[in-house]
């Protein structure tokens, strides 16, 4: 007969009762954002308040959830840009880099192939005139030592460059494997500059994601103006390398005139003093990878270009056994002991890192400045008044889609229709409270997609419900008839679902932007409505004939 045991009650109106409790800051958007807003800046200060950040940190309750949903672009109000990265400059760097290695490589086989000389060449192209050309295959072998593997599983095998004779001189240039590489890694490069410069200003969930091979779209709600967001953007993260004079806890000490007190990245409350002027800056740094030390340990491997080789050579050579700190933005980012003196320009960072640890300080010691040129191919400017119009629009199609539901139920199942109308407002405090939870960015597409599940919520109950009317007709009794009714429409209620669920799914997978924002809401509406439909309406319908105990029931 019709029974839930108690756990499973509890636990129903447990998960509906948090469900509008995550919900209910959404309810109260302005407040809960100062709220947040204002805790998020006593933390950066220390946690000193201001009385007007006290206010806005006392106008919400501190036990009561604090999560709210993001609004997209098209909901608040901001800028858009797709930007085109200019990948083939970052070829001509790296291969311009690469000179004093090859230059010295030849030096130690000079008797066999005499004087070098680099020669003028298209920009990606390293181009050097040996003076004996007897010695051509002794020179390309040399040169070819230099080649490295490409760290890329489609790149697998393979060196990142070609090394070929053309008369008397040697072509060397970066191989298509380690090209395809350059490109992955200038977009990520791109792409984590860009993010830094954005959620410098506090912006909400920007979206910065790459498109197809070369593109970045930069969306940014709430800030001014397209103009604004490029002039942000344009600003470069400032990467210096300085002398080491001290570190320690004390954030009062003294640096003297001519040193700077840094604080550090990764250790909060550790300072460093360092020299004022740098050794060598960040727009001397030609390339930084993750790599493995001689002892397989994870490791960041950076290379300079001439000017910054010679002066980072000069100063290690000078300075055996000293620390030297890596500054990114006034931060001490790692500051390792210089082991012996590094000639060439490259050199490798040694720590406790893991492999995450040295890909990150590998992007952050390359995020000094954008790797390559980036011109702008669409900008737009969205009014946060369009974005109003868009709640509003969205807002009036969900409350006469919960309406028109809610009259059609009524009006063809009755009492069961309120039941159902019930619990279809827990089903969507709970799509809201997913969300907010979660951190998800509501879009337009997205309202569009919580109000398709509105109506598809009710699919589930009707099943239930004409199956009980069936039952009803075989002359069972009110009891029976509930429970079989549940019983034999949950197959086809499962399956409904899940060929819905997939759709969604693929949709997330395969699209981007604003068509993963409908994705999401389907998919976690689609899990509630079922929900819902399975557990909180049976519960209510139990609860009512429990009380009741009618003899008939009209469904």
């Amino acid at each position: 007969m019709l029974q839930i045991p108690l756990w499973k009650r509890v636990l129903i109106l447990s998960l509906c009762a948090l469900g509008v409790m995550l919900t209910l800051p959404n309810l109260f958007y302005s407040r809960v954002e100062g709220h947040n807003d204002a805790r998020a800046a006593v933390e950066m200060a220390g946690g000193v308040a201001t009385a007007e950040q006290q206010a806005a940190i006392d106008a919400w309750p501190e036990w009561m959830p604090t999560s709210l949903l993001n609004l997209g672009l098209d909901l608040r109000g901001g800028a858009h840009l797709l930007a085109e990265v200019q990948v083939a400059d970052v070829y001509a760097a790296r291969i311009d880099g690469m000179w004093p290695e090859v230059r010295d490589t030849l030096r130690d086989v000079r008797d066999q192939v005499g004087n070098v000389r680099r020669q003028p060449s298209v920009p990606g192209v390293l181009r050097v005139a040996v003076s004996n050309p007897d010695g051509m295959a002794v020179a390309l072998e040399q040169v070819r030592q230099l080649a490295q593997p490409v760290v890329t599983l489609t790149g697998m095998g393979q060196n990142d460059i070609e090394v070929t004779a053309e008369g008397d001189e040697i072509v060397v240039q970066l191989s298509e494997a380690e090209r395809e590489a350059t490109d992955d890694r200038t977009i990520q490069q791109s792409l984590e500059i860009i993010r830094r410069r954005v959620d410098e200003v506090g912006t909400r969930e920007p979206t910065i994601q790459r498109q197809g091979a070369d593109r970045i779209l930069i969306q940014v709600p709430g800030i001014g103006s397209a103009g604004e967001l490029k002039a942000l953007i344009g600003t470069t993260a400032k990467l210096t390398f300085h002398p080491v004079i001290g570190s320690g806890s004390d954030a009062g000490a003294d640096p003297g005139a001519r040193n700077l007190l840094l604080p550090s990245m990764d250790e909060p409350g550790r300072f460093y003093i360092v020299e004022q002027a740098p050794v060598v800056t960040g727009e001397e740094l030609v390339d930084a990878q993750p790599a493995f030390d001689q002892n397989n340990r994870p490791a960041v491997s950076f290379r300079f270009n001439p000017s910054g080789a010679r002066k980072f050579g000069d100063y290690t050579a000078m300075n055996i056994g000293s620390p030297f700190a890596i500054v990114l933005d006034d931060e001490v980012i790692s500051a390792p002991v210089i082991q012996s003196h590094i000639a060439g320009g490259s050199g490798i960072i040694t720590g406790r890192f893991s492999v995450d640890e040295s890909t990150e300080l590998a992007v952050l010691l390359r995020a000094g400045a954008l790797p390559a040129e980036m011109t702008f191919l669409e900008e737009r400017t969205v009014g946060p008044e369009l974005g109003q119009d868009s709640i509003e629009a969205g807002r009036i199609a969900a409350l006469v889609a919960m309406a028109s539901v809610l009259v059609f139920m009524i009006a063809c199942y009755g009492w069961f229709g309120v039941l159902a109308t019930v619990a279809l407002g827990f089903n969507v405090a709970l799509i809201f409270g997913t969300l907010s939870a979660i951190g998800a960015t509501l879009t337009l597409p997205g309202i569009a997609g919580i109000v398709l599940t509105i109506g598809m919520a009710v699919d589930a109950n009707v099943l239930v419900f004409e199956r009980i009317r069936e039952e009803l007709k075989t002359a069972r009794g009110p009891a029976r008839a509930i429970e079989l009714g549940y019983e034999k429409a949950l197959s086809a209620i499962i399956d409904a679902n899940i060929t819905t669920f997939i759709t969604a799914t693929i949709l997330f997978m395969v699209g981007s932007g604003p068509v993963r924002g409908f994705a999401v809401t389907l998919g976690i509406g689609i899990l509630t409505s079922v929900f819902t439909a399975i557990f909180v309406t049976r519960l209510l319908v139990v609860t009512w004939y429990e009380r009741r105990r009618p003899k008939t029931i009209v469904v």
